[in-house]
């Protein structure tokens, strides 16, 4: 008789051991995900980056959380080649505060709080920048505009002086 408990303890044993593992991996892609959102949400006083691409590819790369949030919204954020090999972001946009937005423009910071992107808006108008605060009606996130341009050339250049100020400045192409 205690040879049958000997074997039902076993038993249960086994069935103990060989579940944990498969619940173990159900909680580390739970903490995995968890931990990418906290980063994300800690993260919103950075400029979202945007690599290059070949032209008319969209951003697919999936390496960092930063590169995730440039393309999750693959159905509104493209990229937009031009001719001399320099990528516009491609997006919807409402102005907020500043006035209104040329087709082209220089974005100095994204961020997901309204406060956030007004204090950048205010430094940027203090150094001689006729900044304005628009946002992404698809993501919700506020784009701090530092310069607005007729011509892509134009925006090039106000980009390529604004980098010695702020390194992860980027493009923007502004959809109707």
């Amino acid at each position: 008789m205690s040879k049958y408990y000997l074997m039902g303890a076993a038993l249960i044993a086994t069935t103990i051991i060989s579940c944990k593992s498969s619940d173990e991996s159900s909680y580390k892609k739970a903490y995995e995900k968890a931990r990418a959102q906290e980063l994300y949400a800690q993260d919103d006083s950075d400029p979202v980056e945007v690599t290059n691409v070949a032209p008319a590819e969209e951003t697919k790369s999936y390496t960092s959380i930063r590169q995730r949030r440039a393309t999750s919204t693959t159905t509104t954020t493209t990229t937009k080649a031009t001719n001399n090999n320099t990528n516009f972001r491609q997006e919807r946009l409402t102005v907020v505060s500043g006035g209104t937005l040329k087709v082209y423009n220089v974005v100095a910071g994204s961020f997901k709080s309204q406060d956030n992107a007004n204090k950048r808006c205010n430094e940027l108008s203090a150094k001689g920048f006729s900044a304005k605060v628009a946002q992404n009606p698809d993501t919700g996130m506020y784009r701090v505009i530092a310069s607005s341009h007729d011509t892509k050339e134009a925006a090039i250049s106000s980009r390529d002086k604004l980098r010695s100020s702020y390194p992860d400045a980027w493009l923007l192409y502004k959809k109707d």
